[in-house]
């Protein structure tokens, strides 16, 4: 369920200032990038997905350098019930045998992505689909992942990857051009083989490489919470540390948390976990005082 924002009310002064309040963001974040991973209700709901198109094609004209990194997983799971086969997880990650990276390739790489494309070109943008397999600019491994029930044993979950090596040349080269590039995220191995990776760490890394000014989460949540579901704004990586070590941080945050923390770690300014139910939550984040999420600050 989306949040409707009611701006009817409000004053020609009132919406003149809240422009006005957005231009000392403007001229801070010049020419800068921004990673954005995109996900959740924002991707499913299409009041939320038109606002998210606008939210991305104005931030391009203010001048900033906007990526979209996006997932897919409900998408994925309606593709396999079509195709009579079941999701499998382990340890909350996709098990991906050939049959299911075929559908993964077919869904994230094809659908998910040209839809977001489409929706940013009608709202006014020069939008790019890729996946990592374009020019390969996400090589990747397959990623083993560790038992959690017996340490020191690795689990083969197929074709899920991990990133090994982000060539920034061809995002470099279509931001240049004013163009915004969609990124499914689909790695691909020495051999050329497709991996799946998980959308959070596509983002971070290449928010990493592109040594962007900001990565922004979409979520399905009002950001990182306290104990007693209060909202926790701006924070260290060092804060975080702390509420993953007391538990108030677990289960589906820690992946995301996990990609922040590495991203704010190596350059990127500032770390952006936001409500994507909020309409235009990206402006609402990025150029005004309010913000509608949690900051986790480099420092």
């Amino acid at each position: 369920m989306s949040q409707h924002l009611d701006t009817s009310d409000l004053s020609p002064a009132q919406k003149a200032a809240i422009i006005a309040e957005a231009l000392p963001y403007i001229r801070r974040f010049q020419d800068k990038t921004l990673v954005i991973k995109y996900g959740g209700n924002a991707m499913t709901d299409p009041h939320l997905k038109e606002c998210f198109a606008r939210d991305v094609v104005l931030l391009k004209l203010v001048g900033f350098n906007p990526v979209v990194v996006h997932g897919g997983g409900p998408q994925i799971e309606t593709m396999l019930s079509r195709v009579g086969k079941k999701g499998e997880f382990v340890q909350g990650m996709r098990v991906t045998d050939a049959e299911t990276m075929e559908v993964v390739e077919m869904v994230l790489g094809g659908h998910v992505n040209k839809e977001i494309v489409s929706l940013i070109n009608q709202a006014g943008g020069k939008a790019v689909g890729l996946t990592g397999k374009d020019s390969n600019f996400i090589r990747a491994k397959k990623l083993m992942m560790e038992n959690k029930d017996a340490p020191g044993e690795f689990i083969d979950i197929g074709q899920v990857g991990d990133i090994t090596q982000v060539d920034p040349s061809l995002i470099s080269f279509l931001d240049q051009g004013d163009f915004i590039p969609v990124i499914a995220p689909i790695g691909v191995g020495e051999d050329g083989e497709s991996y799946n990776i998980n959308a959070d760490v596509v983002a971070g890394k290449l928010a990493e490489i592109l040594k962007a000014e900001k990565l922004v989460l979409l979520t399905n949540t009002p950001g990182v919470l306290d104990k007693e579901g209060k909202l926790l704004t701006g924070l260290t990586p060092r804060d975080i540390d702390n509420l993953v070590a007391d538990g108030t941080l677990s289960g589906g945050m820690l992946p995301k948390i996990a990609s922040a923390l590495d991203a704010a770690r190596n350059g990127v300014r500032s770390v952006h976990i936001i409500d994507g139910r909020v309409e235009h939550c990206l402006l609402l984040e990025i150029l005004t005082d309010h913000g509608v999420g949690t900051m986790i600050k480099s420092k």
